[in-house]
């Protein structure tokens, strides 16, 4: 039986499925499209039982230790004045903000170190074409490379590549949201409190300033509500003017931000949308994480779906003894359930938060933040939340 595996994406997913993979006796191997291992990027959450996968690698100290240790949000006014803070413990840490926030790219270098050294990795490249002839995955290179694999996971991304090669055009499984977000790293020589401080100014706009580990430097997020917009997914200085024009007549700190994101070399602009999809894999390939079952870019929830879903798939492989079929099967059956609630809780569930229409729905937002530690009923939100994120993980022998 051939247990290769390629794994098409190094961000998250892929390298916690080159993890499980390699303890049930596979050989995981991960391609990245980028030229070396990625760093930054935005600040991500742990939520739920993806707490319980990164304590079963054995990793969950190493995440806590390079964690953001970010304290709450906070809704501020034109002048940086607070109106309404959601500490993390309010909510069980399951709120806007997670118990748990840490980089995208240091979550990734723990995941990466954690299996660098038994996973070959190969960046730079990236998959071309497939073709499945039953027994195995015959997988063409952008550099001239043919490799014959016996699976083939597409853990690349909301944009996946390998799911438009296998199920067809990206445009049959999103979901826009209604909505765009950004975000870039910025100079910030103030001294951090570890808060993350939004402002919403009307005409369905938000902006923050968050907390990174480093004491000299924040992310800036700008998001805004919009139909689906036309532009070049791969020129970031027609989606900086987009920031931009939408933002130019906002003040508190925009103006020092917008001037900052010309310099920026980590920019990043995207819809905030879905992925769904009726199944998950086709022949030899499967899907992972965003690629699959995205949830939402502003949801909070895509890092413990793909967290999650590495851990059931690699286990189900092995429970299934390498029957892809049954292992596929067995996957998409343990982890539907918990996607579509996931997607449920996400979807849309932001805008009336972060994008409030009137000054009206501003100030019924900030009272109802200011309220909550006193409600009785805040405890049922806590439980309905954590429902949200559950599911019941197996024990998978290795």
């Amino acid at each position: 039986m051939n247990r290769s595996v390629l794994i098409n994406g190094a961000s998250v997913a892929g390298p916690a499925l080159a993890f499980w993979l390699r303890r049930h006796g596979f050989d995981p191997v991960v391609v990245e499209r980028a030229p070396a291992f990625r760093e930054g990027g935005h600040a991500i959450d742990l939520r739920g039982v993806a707490h319980e996968v990164v304590w079963r690698m054995g990793l969950a100290a190493e995440i806590r230790r390079a964690s953001i240790g970010t304290r709450g949000m906070s809704f501020v006014d034109a002048s940086g004045r607070p109106r309404a803070s959601m500490p993390v413990e309010l909510l069980g840490g399951e709120g806007a903000v997670g118990e748990i926030e840490i980089l995208r790219g240091d979550l990734s270098q723990v995941l990466y170190d954690a299996t660098r050294d038994d996973t070959e990795y190969i960046f730079g490249d990236h998959v071309t074409a497939l073709a499945d002839d039953g027994d195995g995955v015959e997988v063409r290179f952008a550099g001239g490379g043919r490799r014959r694999f016996g699976l083939v996971v597409g853990a690349d991304g909301i944009h996946s590549t390998i799911r438009s090669l296998v199920f067809g055009e990206e445009a049959g499984f999103a979901r826009h949201l209604g909505s765009y977000t950004s975000y870039f790293t910025i100079p910030y020589p103030m001294a951090h409190d570890r808060w993350d401080r939004y402002h919403t100014p009307l005409g369905g706009r938000a902006v923050a300033i968050r907390p990174t580990p480093l004491p000299d430097e924040a992310k800036a997020l700008f998001a805004f509500t919009s139909p689906p917009l036309s532009y070049d997914r791969y020129d970031t200085g027609q989606q900086k003017k987009i920031i931009a024009d939408r933002f130019a007549d906002v003040g508190w700190e925009v103006p020092r931000l917008l001037s900052a994101m010309w310099e920026a070399e980590d920019f990043y602009f995207d819809t905030i949308g879905q992925i769904h999809m009726d199944r998950w894999s086709s022949g030899r390939t499967v899907l992972l994480g965003d690629a699959a079952y995205c949830p939402s870019a502003l949801s909070g929830l895509g890092t413990s779906l793909a967290l999650v879903g590495a851990y059931v798939l690699a286990g189900e492989l092995a429970a299934a003894g390498g029957d892809h079929r049954a292992g596929f099967a067995g996957y998409e059956r343990e982890m539907r359930g918990y996607v579509t609630a996931s997607q449920a809780r996400a979807n849309g569930g932001e805008t009336g938060f972060l994008f409030p229409k009137t000054r009206a729905h501003v100030m019924m937002r900030d009272m109802m933040i200011r309220s909550l530690p006193y409600v009785p009923w805040r405890k049922m939100i806590v439980k309905r939340l954590q429902q949200a994120d559950a599911i019941t993980l197996k024990d998978y022998q290795s």
